[in-house]
């Protein structure tokens, strides 16, 4: 082999480098590291790396994730991440408008470029936080075909794989057709399985008194008196009884959704000459998925959708109402069954292009990409609200007023063909749960079109001095187009399922750009300059939505001897909101929440509490199970995010040590103008504390002091900043002829984590902490170390993955013991795996063991799951075991 290094082009240049010299902050995953992990799917593997966030959306996000799964970076959200595959868009999913790591086959990744640096100047939006390049394989002229199988420790959520390519070459290797297929199942992972997680917990933990078990809404009903708050349930026999009971929901819920994922891939090129070759790639990917929830809880309706009452309530006359006063009702409707979600995604991503040589070392690549999603969100046993009113022959006595009492009218369902009367008290007949019953279909279309053209030329001129290096320059262009359409079904837009109500969302933009980037090596092989290297990028970009915007990004990369680098980066970043965040149509969720008028003591809190008609905030209790309706939503007032980043640190790779690489890199991002919404803990925090007064107008109560619902649409908040230090650690030890022994380490220190939340507004640190209840963490220590010993055929890889301690924090402060117990900190946790590979002749076998220990995901009071399953999703299945056979040919 030559001394020469291998120049090839790595995300964040459009020009070639040498390996190890760009200046930009890259990691890059084989294939052979995602697959001796065991992962099913790419993101499965991406939670071992320190630098993807728990803001990601993974297969543990049961309720409403309708299995797609995607990653973001840096805990900045999988909205400000870029995903590329060899370098170019793709489709996005028209539910999550984000890029679904589920329907790319992990079989097929050759390798993953990962930038933890903003792209934007290079890229266009979207790439605030980084890009992750997805290179697939291409060009092949062999055969294999691989098999896998797993299954959880407890005998559950077994996992399934065969996937198979093939490739040829004609016409003397000028041309080439490669295929590839992959199939893969996942089961699910009940709740009631796993110990700790079958009685669900909601509380604040740092005053253990507060804490509950399960839900108020259950099969029994919890009815609540509109005069004196007293509190009955029924015994499902048609009487009232003092008291509540509450529901461990946990028995019907899945913890991780099942899913099946078939692809396809077609690949082909033909070099006519050096100036033409034609080429072409189709992927795609038909998902699917399968999710179930405890039945439906029935409260009412949220006020701005429909005509339809914020809640039921049973009048006074109602037969067997025998507490003499009217009652609101929140009950389980178990009579319906559990509330089952599925989900049918098909993603196409089709690229057709040229590239060459024009002239005198410059290089063309032209190429049109279209991309689409068609997504089908199908519900089960959601229930219908004006059926279950004649159901229990309840009727408005103000049709279209939200505030509107109820009467008993019985021939409202006499009324109604296959209406069966019967009493909030019992339990529905069969004949009438089939009447009240509902189920919905929902449907979401995405496309993509993006025209881009690249040119380059990595040798344009050669500085006129002694040891001057060489110019590149690379320019382009780019018209890329994003629609998107979600029609949910007529009975969510209405208002008369008894789920969460959405409205139709549809929109589109358009952009074009252009972009320039320039590198010098100003100075090459002399004295304290072996490489000198400037880069700097440019990028113009005119949107039909916001007008134009102009970024740019300069970069130094200066290594005195061939042992050491220096390098640094700083840029800018834009992004234009999305389609679902400029017209989303408003929706309705339930966020874990605590009103802070129960049980208050603090006298600020009582007074706002009693100005928002609450009597006795002391003895006032919640109703719900620690959730609080929140209406979310698009708003087409937004404005673009701006975004700044800085990174610099230094590579080592000493001569005396051969094998090793070592870097440290210190990072910086702020956001500004950041899109989101604010959290329902701080909203109503704020409001009663006496912080921000004003967000009061964000929260709306019925008449008996209970919250109806929180108001939080999207907006522009204030600032983000965040930085870290990253080091990155890989050697590699010939120990004999036949041994070889890895060592690879990747570890972030979080330095920073703040968040403007109110533009002008004060600063809050989120560094080391969890949101509570329920929402990202942000541990100071994350790292991810693996040892492989290599012995002939013979391989063993010990992978540990480190997730530092996190303390609980509200949204607006950390929580604190009140009396020197109760849990307010997630302790530290480390996971274990373990693989063994052997190869003979064209077999190959590896197999492993994850999560060796067994360790549980540690307690979090999310009100959901009793952990944080998006930090910790990988301890949610336990111990797992799986093995894998590839025949070559």
């Amino acid at each position: 082999m030559s001394g020469k290094a291998e120049e090839v082009v790595v995300v964040g240049s459009a020009l070639s480098t040498a390996n190890n010299t760009s200046a930009n902050p890259v990691q890059i995953v084989t294939a052979k590291q995602i697959q001796q992990t065991g992962a099913t799917t790419l993101s499965d593997f991406f939670q071992r790396l320190p630098s993807v966030g728990s803001s990601s959306q993974q297969n543990t996000d049961t309720n409403g994730g309708g299995g797609v799964s995607c990653t973001d970076l840096r805990n900045l959200g999988t909205n400000r991440v870029l995903v590329l595959i060899d370098g170019k868009r793709a489709a996005l999913n028209s539910s999550s408008n984000c890029f679904d790591m589920n329907s790319i086959p992990v079989q097929q990744v050759a390798s993953v470029e990962i930038l933890k640096d903003g792209g934007s100047e290079l890229y266009g939006a979207d790439a605030v936080s980084g890009v992750i390049n997805i290179k697939l394989r291409h060009d092949l002229d062999t055969g294999n075909i691989t098999v896998r199988g797993g299954i959880t420790g407890h005998g559950d959520a077994p996992q399934g794989m065969i996937s198979g390519f093939k490739g040829w070459n004609f016409d003397h290797s000028k041309g080439n057709i490669s295929l590839f297929g992959q199939y893969m199942t996942q089961g699910g992972v009940r709740q009631r399985n796993r110990s700790w997680s079958r009685n669900v917990q909601i509380g604040d933990d740092a005053d253990p008194s507060n804490n509950r078990f399960g839900s108020s809404y259950s099969p029994y009903g919890s009815f609540y008196g509109l005069d004196s708050g007293a509190a009955y349930r029924s015994d499902n026999q048609g009487n009232l009884v003092a008291g509540t009971k509450r529901f461990n929901f946990a028995h019907d819920s899945f913890l991780t959704n099942q899913l099946q994922d078939s692809s396809l891939s077609g690949d082909a090129h033909y070099d006519f000459n050096d100036h033409f070759t034609l080429y072409s790639n189709v992927l795609y990917s038909h998902n699917t998925s399968m999710t179930q929830m405890a039945a439906e809880p029935v409260a009412g309706a949220v006020p701005q959708n429909g005509p339809y009452p914020t809640a039921i309530t049973i009048p006074a006359d109602y037969p067997g109402n025998t507490a003499g006063e009217d009652l609101q009702m929140l009950r389980r409707m178990t009579e319906w069954g559990p509330r089952e979600t599925q989900t049918a995604s098909d993603t196409l991503t089709a690229k057709v292009g040229a590239q060459g040589r024009i002239y005198a070392g410059w290089k063309y690549d032209l190429s049109y990409t279209y991309g689409a999603n068609m997504y089908k969100y199908q519900q089960s046993n959601m229930g219908s609200y004006p059926a279950l009113l004649n159901t229990y022959g309840l009727q408005p006595t103000a049709f279209g007023d939200p505030n509107s009492g109820m009467i008993y009218n019985p021939s409202v369902c006499d009324a109604a063909a296959g209406c069966v009367l019967s009493s909030p008290f019992a339990s529905l007949s069969p004949a009438a749960a089939r009447y009240s019953n509902l189920n919905t279909t929902s449907n979401g279309h995405s496309q993509l079109r993006d025209l881009n053209l690249r040119i380059h030329n990595d040798h344009v001129a050669t500085m006129p001095w002694a040891h001057g290096g060489d110019l590149g320059i690379a320019l382009g262009m780019e018209h890329r187009g994003e629609q998107l359409t979600y029609v949910p079904d007529p009975a969510l837009q209405s208002g008369v399922a008894l789920t969460n109500p959405q409205g139709v969302t549809s929109g589109g933009f358009n952009v074009t750009e252009g972009y320039l980037e320039g590198k010098a090596t100003l100075l090459r092989d002399t004295f304290l300059a072996k490489d000198l290297t400037i880069d700097a990028q440019g990028r113009y970009s005119s949107y039909n939505t916001f007008g134009s915007v102009e970024n740019w990004k300069a970069s130094i990369n200066w290594a005195p001897t061939r042992d050491i680098r220096f390098r640094g980066t700083i840029g800018t970043s834009f992004r234009q909101p999305s389609v679902y965040e400029l017209f989303g149509a408003q929706s309705l969720g339930y966020a874990t929440a605590l009103d802070p008028c129960a049980g208050a003591s603090s006298p600020t809190i009582v007074a706002n509490c009693m100005k928002a008609g609450i009597a006795s905030p002391g003895s006032f209790q919640q109703q719900g199970s620690g959730q609080v309706a929140t209406v979310s939503g698009g708003n087409a007032k937004l404005q673009p995010e701006a975004g700044r980043t800085y990174t610099f640190g230094t590579v080592l790779t000493p001569r005396w040590i051969p094998g090793l690489s070592t870097s440290v890199e210190f990072w910086h991002y702020n956001v500004s103008s950041s899109v989101g919404t604010l959290a329902t803990n701080y909203i109503l925090n704020n409001c009663y504390n006496g912080t921000n007064p004003g967000l009061c107008s964000l929260v709306n109560r019925s008449a008996n002091g209970q919250i109806s619902q929180v108001s939080a649409v999207l907006q522009n908040l204030g600032t983000t900043n965040t930085s870290g230090i990253d080091w990155d650690f890989d050697y590699r030890i010939r120990l004999t002829r036949m041994d070889t022994l890895t060592i690879s380490n990747s570890l972030q220190n979080l330095v920073n984590y703040s968040q403007q939340l109110v533009p002008g507004g004060q600063y809050y640190h989120y560094t080391n902490a969890i949101y509570y209840p329920g929402g990202t963490s942000n541990p100071r220590w994350r790292d991810y170390a693996t040892v492989s010993w290599q012995h002939g055929p013979f391989s063993i890889t010990y992978m540990a993955n480190y997730t530092g301690g996190v303390h609980w924090n509200d949204s607006s402060s950390f929580m604190q013991l009140s009396d020197g117990y109760g849990r307010v900190k997630t302790p530290a946790m480390v996971q274990q795996d373990i693989a063994l590979g052997y190869h003979v002749e064209s077999w190959n076998f590896t197999g492993g063991v994850n999560n060796i220990a067994n360790k549980n995901p540690p307690f979090f009071a999310d009100g959901g799951t009793n952990t944080d399953t998006s930090t910790y999703s990988s301890f949610v299945p336990g111990r797992n075991f799986w093995l894998q056979i590839s025949k070559d040919f």
